[in-house]
């Protein structure tokens, strides 16, 4: 192993995993999440995810099977379901890594591509969280990774069967991460490539767009058993929520629970800060190469995956910046690319007089110190402003709360529950409280006894007969704790 190998793997390492479990769930999507895979250890059911009883079926259960796992070897801590993320986001970036060198790059030039790839703030925030993306992204790199290296040996008429078996290994985690996106995400980009290849050369040939459809449907065996053992215990009612419902249905609009819809220019307005601290070099990057790219396949194959990715995002209807996120490889590599252009030229002044020229002699001096900088941000974002955050984001309060009421004798339910107070309370609990849909349930079950409570969020508070015994923060989020007592009932408590 050549020695930017193992630094890069030590750095990407610190950055990832540092302080990965000093602070709580924080947003929808970690308590969304984490509550589901919580539930799936707890009803030991590894086909149909769950939230608060329903099935939840908006992503098919990679993540969640992970998260799972993690929770019954480990226990059930936020580190434990944020492991899945940080394993694949430490894979990704070795493995972009390792095959930029077979693509014939410099150690030092991979090495600062993965180290880019490590320290872009989406990037870098998402491995850090509980979710799907960082799995999507590891997929998604694989396959298109995998795929150019195959099509240059098949190109050069040498064997590429390893090539090709973990381009299929790429489509199974993409797509048992989240369905048909991660289908789409590399599969607009092969089309991209094989079209402008076709077109450069004016050849087609048959057997270049024939080897990666095939080898799709061989990716496609995991997804396809997950949705047979789907199928036997739901029904075409579950199939088409997965994959109508939560794919088509968020590409087109149809599926208008999803949310995030934005208009087509959104992911333009969010260009300058898509890939920081390197956006500018990324930009500046595509523009510089663009008259290369006929000649050189390597810089088009990249430039593809960027611009086609971001094409197929901007159309769309549901759109978040978090998306981006499998767009971070390609764009490290552009970066990278560029600034090594950058480096070189600030080689050739070295000899002269000047303050360009004093800055060229200095070179890797600036360079060194440049990362440093970045990586000591991160690393003092990680202890803390994310432990900060949770005065503001935490639900621990609220399911402490809960359980502290619990413990002396009171039965908690939630009334109207979104996604996120759900899951963390069945993640922090360990338990699914009662779950009510209605006020004439809410208003049922509190009376039964004196000893039964509500938790209700909501911009306005309860009004009468409900009586408000506490109320917590979550962000801008309040949480009610109600019943039909006198409010000065429950002060011992």
């Amino acid at each position: 192993m050549s020695r930017p190998a193992p630094l890069l793997f030590l750095l990407a390492c610190l950055l990832f995993f540092f302080a990965l479990g000093n602070h709580q769930l924080q947003g929808s999507t970690e308590a969304r999440v984490a509550g589901i895979a919580m539930e799936m250890h707890l009803d030991d059911d590894w086909v149909t995810p769950r939230l608060f009883g329903t099935p939840f079926l908006e992503k098919p259960p990679l993540s969640l099977w992970l998260d799972a796992g993690a929770i019954r070897a480990f226990g059930g801590t936020p580190l434990a379901v944020r492991l899945a993320s940080a394993f694949a986001g430490l894979f990704s970036v070795m493995l972009l890594y390792a095959m930029l060198r077979r693509f014939g790059r410099p150690a030092a030039l991979a090495a600062m591509a993965g180290l880019m790839l490590a320290t872009m703030a989406s990037y870098w925030s998402n491995v850090r969280g509980v979710g799907e993306d960082a799995l999507l992204s590891l997929g998604v790199t694989l396959a298109l990774l995998a795929f150019f290296q195959a099509h240059r040996r098949q190109a050069a008429q040498q064997p590429a069967r390893l090539s090709w078996l973990a381009f299929a290994g790429g489509i199974a985690i993409a797509t048992l991460s989240k369905g048909v996106l991660g289908l789409a995400m590399p599969g607009v980009v092969i089309f991209a490539y094989l079209l402008a290849d076709s077109l450069i050369d004016k050849r087609f040939t048959f057997s270049h767009w024939l080897r990666p459809g095939l080898l799709t449907l061989l990716g496609l065996v995991p997804l396809m058993i997950w949705l047979y053992m789907l199928y036997q215990r739901g029904g075409l009612q579950a199939l088409g929520e997965v994959l109508w419902t939560n794919s088509v249905g968020r590409f087109d609009g149809s599926f208008e629970e999803a949310g995030h819809y934005e208009p087509f220019y959104y992911y333009l307005a969010k260009l300058p800060q898509a890939f920081l601290p390197w956006n500018i070099l990324v930009y500046l990057g595509l523009w510089h190469f663009r008259k290369t790219l006929v000649q050189n396949r390597y810089l088009l194959f990249f430039s593809l995956w960027l611009l086609a990715q971001f094409a197929l995002l901007c159309l769309a209807s549901s759109k978040r910046t978090v998306y981006l996120m499998s767009l971070t490889p390609a764009a490290a590599v552009l970066a990278a690319e560029y600034g090594a252009v950058l480096y070189q030229r600030l080689a050739k002044r070295a000899p002269g007089t000047g303050f360009w020229s004093t800055v060229g002699r200095q070179r890797r001096g600036w360079l060194i110190a440049l990362m440093a900088l970045v990586i000591g941000g991160y690393l003092v974002n990680a202890q803390w402003a994310a432990p900060r955050a949770d005065r503001e984001l935490s639900f621990v309060p609220v399911t402490d709360r809960i359980m502290a009421l619990q413990g002396s004798g009171h039965q908690l339910a939630l009334y109207q529950a979104n996604e996120r107070i759900a899951g963390a309370s069945v993640f922090y609990t360990q338990s699914l409280l009662k779950d009510l849909q209605n006020e004439a349930q809410l208003l049922a079950f509190l009376r039964e006894s004196p000893q039964h409570m509500a938790v209700l969020g909501g911009a306005e508070a309860p009004k009468p007969p409900l009586q408000i015994q506490q109320t917590l923060m979550v962000g801008r989020q309040a949480y009610y704790f109600v019943n039909l007592a006198p409010a000065l009932s429950l002060i011992h408590i």
